[in-house]
């Protein structure tokens, strides 16, 4: 017996299938084998086709099934991660009438600025957790004002993941931590917020329906099963933004506990049983995975848009053959990297620095001395400083960041990365062989009732790893970089 999972990035989609009975990873593939493409015409733009998601999401679990030699009819479930709060926009026949706006697109920023001053920062940040910033409502907000045509057409408004379910299952809905990380749940009445919906002029049956995050969400169509290669009327039981699931997949569900993540972006992701917010929405809460308004779970998030796409920048540039070369042209530097100092900060506006889209940068560059390794080894350290920088706005929240949880892939296979992070930080990092798409995959089985609990999913997950904090030369190169981005936030 197998279960299936689907994490649909903004670089790729990546499939795994999990055997039920030994707790491990079956097969796994993503596609496409490149990153995928972003479209961004101008300057604050991100957009991306979703027919290309679905396609993708086609070919990986296609290769998924075929590496593992798997019968359709032997997955029971299949549970979908997903980028967070982006938009895609449907008529009444589920056709898409624009590209989506993914999660680094930065032209909302504005609507959700004026959206926060005009209801009341307080009330804002008393019932949304949030300021409206530029998430998935203020993303609605651009199109009615800018494409009023696209707008008046619009049947259905869905995230990222959503749609995909949509797509195989034909059934539109979402989920109460999804409209939370839309900026669309008023966390003190436990629903959907009417009084921003009106702010904004929105009709509320533009929202699907919402469902459980663990249980039956819809059944396969023929046509999706055939273009899958599975069987008709498999269940979708299981759906989440990529932040909450990696943490689930991490199993990080209590109050106190932490994941990351360093992809396209860079998280730190603590769970909280309380109504805790950031006063200027530098970091931001949603519900997690496992939230009950009985037992409540919060995830609060701190996100570094500028994370694995400024070392994807950085491969381009050198046309090295791939991010294992990088990582070991990294660790021949020395830590500081003579005076190098570089921000990753060029993948739009950046939560954390109060929504300021501030380019990436460096500074201390010596055409004489430094080379290719240096540049390598300054990005990983710049990504590392801003988690360093970002952790103490989530400890300033009563947050605990001593010990963090993270798979062992993307920037996290890097020893000079998690050295990086764990010294300047102070933290312990804790490193498992899991990922999103696995973690989708034990979600899904949570949801078709093939594991009791969350808990039970996840009590195969070993530890493979373990990166404790040193005293060293960190302290000095994170001074100096937090010293130069000061310099840019102050001019």
């Amino acid at each position: 017996m197998y279960t299936l999972g689907i994490d649909l990035g903004s670089s790729s989609v990546k499939t795994a299938l999990l055997d039920v009975g030994s707790g491990r990873c079956a097969g796994g593939a993503m596609s496409p084998d490149a990153e995928m493409a972003i479209s961004a015409p101008q300057p604050g733009v991100a957009e991306q086709d979703p027919v290309s998601w679905y396609d993708n999401a086609r070919r990986a679990v296609r290769r998924t099934l075929e590496q593992a030699g798997a019968a359709a009819e032997r997955v029971r479930a299949i549970g979908i991660a997903y980028q967070m709060h982006g938009l895609v926009c449907v008529d009444s026949s589920g056709k898409v009438l624009r590209p989506a706006i993914i999660w680094c697109d930065s032209r909302a920023v504005p609507y959700g600025d004026r959206a926060f001053a005009k209801i009341g920062e307080e009330r804002c940040l008393r019932h949304l957790l949030n300021s409206p910033g530029n998430f998935t409502a203020s993303k609605l907000a651009w199109v009615k004002e800018h494409e009023p045509e696209v707008y008046t057409r619009i049947h259905k408004i869905m995230l990222p993941g959503d749609w995909l379910a949509a797509a195989l299952t034909g059934r539109i809905c979402t989920t109460a931590p999804g409209l939370s990380e839309g900026i669309l749940w008023d966390h003190l009445e436990e629903q959907p917020c009417a009084f921003l919906m009106d702010h904004f002029g929105f009709d509320p049956g533009l929202l699907g329906e919402p469902v459980p995050t663990f249980g039956v969400q819809g059944e396969l169509t023929a046509a999706a099963a055939a273009d899958f290669g599975l069987a008709e009327g498999t269940p979708v039981c299981y759906r989440a933004g990529d932040q909450p699931n990696n943490a689930l997949s991490l199993s990080v569900l209590q109050p106190g506990e932490a994941a990351a993540t360093a992809g396209t972006s860079g998280v730190i992701y603590g769970v909280s049983d309380r109504l805790e917010y950031d006063p200027e929405s530098r970091v931001n809460t949603f519900l997690h995975v496992n939230h009950s308004p009985n037992a409540p779970r919060r995830g609060v998030l701190l996100c570094i848009n500028g994370a694995g796409s400024v070392n994807a920048w950085l491969r381009r540039l050198l046309g090295v053959s791939g991010y294992e070369e990088m990582n070991h042209l990294a660790a021949e530097v020395a830590v500081g990297c003579d005076g190098l100092t570089v921000l990753p900060f060029g993948n739009g506006a950046e939560r954390m620095l109060g929504n300021r889209i501030v380019g990436a940068g460096m500074a201390g560059l010596d055409l004489n001395r430094h080379t290719g390794a240096h540049l390598c080894r300054a990005v990983q350290e710049g990504v590392a400083f801003s988690f360093r920088y970002g952790m103490r706005i989530m400890e300033s929240l009563g947050m605990s960041t001593s010990t963090i949880r993270a798979g062992r892939a993307n920037l996290f296979l890097s020893d000079v990365f998690c050295e990086t992070l764990a010294c300047a930080s102070g933290a312990t990092i804790e490193l498992f062989d899991t990922d999103g798409a696995l973690g989708a995959a034990r979600g899904a089985g949570v949801g078709a009732g093939i594991f009791d609990s969350p808990e039970a999913a996840f009590s195969s997950l070993e530890r493979i790893g373990i990166v404790e904090p040193e005293a060293g030369e960190h302290d000095e190169a994170f001074h100096r970089w937090e010293a130069h981005l000061n310099n840019v936030l102050n001019k």
